[in-house]
């Protein structure tokens, strides 16, 4: 059986289903697999969609908080093109509701400034509805006390795994997580530094910080 790989990290709709099927077309009918890596649950459900429309085995799984393996199988029995007209192809793709460069920053467990009780809940509400905009940051940054939220008991838990799903990236700080003790209960996204964490910033062309 022959085995590809495709590397379609970084890649936006349709560009990840259109290497896929050129890595399908070079099987020239025989059987075989076909593993792509992606950095987002969109491009999973838009490889998993087509694969669908093909009659492709298809097996998805989760690598590390931004990196995703999709592996089709191809029978190579009675295949047909792989190809689909190009209206049909963009009509395959799910769309990248990820706002490209916007970058929002969480360096506190409360929204503005007042009561802390009060701004707790107002942050809850932000994140509930962040997940019913019709796009979503490309990056969530958490720091210092901000990298509760996406920790243990965290009221808003449910939310960033739902902007996770929808491409977001979420990455805490690790200086900050190891200081409150809670490296161990992270529970969404990914752990970084300060020099990514200034470089996400310094390349947003759009920082948010309720």
């Amino acid at each position: 059986m022959i085995r590809s790989k495709v590397n379609a990290m970084g890649d936006s709709c349709p560009i990840p289903v259109v290497k896929t099927k050129n890595a399908i077309r070079e099987l020239q009918g025989q059987a075989g697999s076909v593993e792509v890596l992606v950095d987002n649950e969109i491009a999973v459900q838009n490889l998993t969609k087509m694969a669908g429309q093909k009659g492709y085995g298809v097996h998805a799984k989760k690598l590390e908080a931004q990196k995703f393996q999709v592996t089709l199988e191809i029978s190579g029995e009675n295949e047909t093109s792989p190809f689909l007209p190009r209206e049909e192809e963009a009509s395959a793709c799910i769309p990248d509701t990820r706002a490209k460069n916007t970058v929002l920053v969480i360096s506190s467990p409360s929204m503005g400034e007042g009561d802390p009780k009060l701004g707790a809940i107002l942050m809850k509400s932000y994140f509930y509805a962040l997940t019913q905009q019709d796009t979503f940051p490309e990056t969530i940054l958490f720091y210092n006390g901000g990298v509760r939220f996406t920790c243990e008991e965290s009221p808003t838990l449910e939310d960033l795994k739902f902007l996770e799903a929808q491409g977001a990236e979420i990455l805490s700080c690790g200086t900050c997580l190891d200081f409150y003790g809670l490296t161990e209960k992270l529970k969404v996204g990914g752990i970084t530094n300060m020099y990514v964490i200034a470089e996400k910033m310094q390349q947003a062309k759009l920082l948010i910080k309720p």
